[in-house]
């Protein structure tokens, strides 16, 4: 985290001339100019402000002030804008560098978001300013503090929990994170009927009832990567929801499923595609009922396959040449030398390890892709 000296340094007119003359430069080169004035925090605001052109545009285009804990924990501008809330007054727990009281500036007429370290507080009120979103209030406080003072009602509060301990490691359990929502529940309760709040890809979404009661959970992917599960507590009837952002949502009710083939049934013969569908079904464990009757999957997590090309799925489709058992020995005179992408999923060898055997290196034009199917592994080549 930056400190107040620092952030008095950064806002200086000076010292914005030289990061805007900088960007674009090796920061390491930035740092060694002797040139520049305070050359290691404008270096390091160049080399965060080239990696917000594509997670924070918005930041960076206004030149924003990026403490480089606070932007390596933020929500992309993406999957801020995915969180669909609206209403008249949001209540953000949770400030860090504010990317979510952004986007809830733009769907509320009034957001207070709350910051409990003073310079990152100073921070993302100058950030705010720069980027013309006059309705955020930002609180020096912690969120205990905050709730054990204020009446307010709120339409919507919003939370994503710090994830990393004192000591600098992560949390996953929702208990564990700060501040403690499951302890602070039964107060928030008190000041909003509707609740939004952001957990690690690693949530397990089983435990969103346990934790909230009914609620909707959906799970939110960027590029085939799983960035964040969302627990809405609204008072709406359960729903899962899996969200590949720019691509489209799949929903389904708890307890809905798709009948499991048995693997006796796995004919290679029938498939002409292989389906890989999008991370954000199989974390919300809907891919095998969103594939239903368009392709058959033997387990939550592996490929699934198809007669015909299935169209509009939260997935990718690849074209098979054929498919067979897998036999390394076989596969490692056919492949020795060659470069090939290889594709897992259900299969027990990590792939540095499968590339050593088959003695083939990363890149090429070869593409496989491997898998087990009850007690049988079979390797699928791709066109």
């Amino acid at each position: 985290m930056i400190t107040a000296e620092e952030f008095t340094a950064l806002t200086s007119p000076e010292v914005q001339r030289a990061i805007a003359e900088a960007r674009g430069r090796d920061p390491l080169e930035v740092a060694l100019d002797d040139r520049i004035p305070h050359a290691r925090l404008v270096a390091t605001q160049v080399k965060y402000l080239a990696r917000a052109e594509r997670k924070l545009p918005t930041y960076a285009a206004a030149q924003c002030i990026l403490p480089p804990r606070a932007f390596e924990q933020a929500s992309s501008e993406a999957c801020a804008a995915a969180k669909l809330l609206s209403g008249d007054a949001a209540l953000d727990l949770t400030c860090g560098l504010g990317v979510d009281a952004l986007f809830l500036s733009r769907r509320f007429r009034r957001v207070v978001t709350l910051e409990r370290d003073p310079v990152l507080a100073a921070v993302a009120r100058r950030n705010f300013s720069g980027m013309g979103a006059a309705n955020i209030e930002v609180v020096n406080a912690s969120a205990e503090e905050y709730l054990a003072r204020t009446d307010e009602r709120f339409d919507w509060i919003y939370a994503d929990p710090d994830r990393r301990g004192a000591d600098g490691r992560k949390k996953v359990r929702l208990e564990e994170c700060s501040p403690d929502i499951a302890a602070l529940l039964p107060r928030l309760r008190e000041l909003s009927e509707r609740l939004c709040v952001k957990h690690s890809p690693l949530f397990d979404v089983d435990e969103a009832p346990r934790i909230y009661g009914p609620c909707r959970v959906e799970a939110l992917s960027l590029a085939d990567e799983c960035k964040e599960v969302v627990v809405y507590a609204d008072g709406s009837a359960p729903l899962l929801t899996a969200t590949a952002i720019g691509r489209g949502s799949f929903s389904a009710e708890p307890g809905a499923a798709a009948a499991l083939p048995a693997p006796g049934e796995f004919r290679p013969e029938r498939y002409r595609w292989l389906v890989i569908p999008d991370v954000a079904l199989q974390k919300i464990r809907l891919a095998r009922l969103h594939l239903n009757g368009r392709a058959e999957m033997w387990s939550p997590n592996g490929f699934a396959f198809a007669g015909e090309e299935p169209r509009d799925i939260l997935g990718r489709a690849l074209a098979i040449e054929r498919i067979e058992p897998y036999d390394p020995r076989r596969l490692r005179r056919e492949l020795a030398g060659c470069g090939a992408e290889l594709l897992k999923r259900d299969f027990p060898l990590p792939a540095e390890e499968l590339m050593r055997r088959l003695g083939v290196h990363a890149g090429g034009e070869r593409r496989l892709a491997f898998t087990k199917i009850g007690n049988d592994y079979w390797v699928i080549h791709l066109k």
